[in-house]
């Protein structure tokens, strides 16, 4: 609510306020779109669009990372434990 409402009381309309904060739903997400305003004094509107699908492709970035990182551990404990085959 807190990009929701910062976006608004910067002159963005309503609809697109209501889009950006849509997508950007997490707090990271927000957090990061609201530090790109302190940044910025009036960023455009495709300007706003812009770096809302940097985040989102950043985050997405990151959960693969996570994802990868679950996985490589999971691998390691298999190979040092065996697979569970008798010999």
């Amino acid at each position: 609510m807190e990009l929701y409402h910062l976006m608004l009381s910067r002159g963005y309309p309503e609809g697109f306020c209501d889009a950006v904060t849509r997508n950007l739903n997490t707090d990271f997400t927000a957090r990061r779109m609201i530090g790109y305003f302190t940044h910025m004094k009036h960023p455009s509107m495709e300007e706003v669009a812009d770096e809302m699908l940097a985040i989102l492709s950043d985050r997405a970035a990151i959960m693969r990372k996570k994802d990868m990182e679950a996985t490589q551990i999971k691998w390691n404990q298999m190979m040092a434990e065996g697979f569970g085959e008798e010999e």
